[in-house]
């Protein structure tokens, strides 16, 4: 894709998905995320009814009349859009890969947060972390992100979703908010994920392909693993082949299904390219009436 393109994507993303953030989205968003705490606003003087804990009691007794501490929520938060980037991810049946999906999803969240005033940064990582960008805030820092997401070319095709998140505990300390999006064809990254969910808050975003677990019946098929590279020659005439090939994909799924329900995480299962902002909408919905 050349630098051109990729800029015009990037603009007519920006449109796209600063109308889905005005429309519906912001709000859910500025809902569910609350702030990380909460910090010193300004004193003032008691009135009947006031905390007595939240006496100052230095400017008290500096002005002889008893004054209290007020608190405001501070709402600015971090997000980082951690984003797998391995071969399967060039994967697509319709018009969007995998890759290009989660480009769009990104967006959507980075405008978001751009809404709120909350800093943005990003995670690229195949089996090892291949891009970093720092979270700060603005427009064309939100923009630079997004363009990443479509233009880096991964260096490695395999996946360790660990990686990416043992290098995210490393240098990232305090409380964030964290999107994890890949079509998470990994495994043994459990305990690691278990470890930054307690510190972290962390959403899994599974981008799927509606083809990815469904062979045509078309005789004799060559699939090869965009990760390993490894080809295997499948009849896909029999029933009982293709049957076998969609249990196999779909017991991943599940598998990843009930590992996110042990953790507690949230997830959003993203399987159709052309709908995608619905279970993104659904989610952030259901969330929002949760918080009221």
């Amino acid at each position: 894709m050349q630098l051109t393109e990729i800029i015009q994507k990037v603009k007519k993303l920006e449109i796209k998905t600063k109308r889905l953030v005005a429309g519906v989205f912001a709000g859910e968003y500025h809902s569910i995320f609350k702030g990380q705490g909460i910090s010193f606003a300004e004193v003032r003087a008691y009135q009947i009814g006031d905390d007595i804990r939240s006496i100052d009691w230095r400017i008290t007794a500096k002005m002889r009349a008893p004054y209290i501490k007020l608190f405001e929520e501070e709402r600015e938060l971090t997000i980082f859009l951690m984003i797998d980037i391995s071969a399967s991810g060039n994967f697509g049946s319709t018009v969007k890969t995998k890759r290009e999906l989660a480009a769009e999803i990104a967006s959507i969240l980075g405008f978001a947060a751009l809404k709120n005033n909350d800093r943005v940064g990003l995670i690229l990582f195949s089996d090892k972390v291949e891009k970093y960008i720092p979270a700060k805030k603005g427009r064309n820092h939100l923009l630079a992100i997004i363009k990443e997401v479509f233009a880096f070319k991964a260096k490695n095709s395999r996946t360790s979703i660990s990686a990416g998140l043992d290098y995210f505990l490393k240098i990232h300390k305090k409380r964030a908010v964290v999107f994890l999006i890949s079509d998470f064809l990994d495994e043994k990254f459990e305990k690691k994920l278990s470890v930054v969910a307690h510190k972290h808050k962390i959403i899994p975003i599974m981008i799927r392909d509606p083809k990815e677990a469904v062979l045509p019946k078309a005789g004799l098929l060559s699939l090869t693993d965009p990760e390993t590279g490894e080809t295997l020659i499948i009849n896909t005439h029999k029933k009982e082949i293709r049957d076998k090939f969609h249990n196999i994909k779909l017991s991943q799924i599940l598998s990843k299904e009930r590992m996110f329900k042990k953790l507690k995480l949230d997830l959003i299962q993203i399987n159709d390219p052309e709908t995608y902002f619905e279970p993104m909408q659904k989610y952030f919905r259901k969330k929002a009436r949760q918080n009221r």
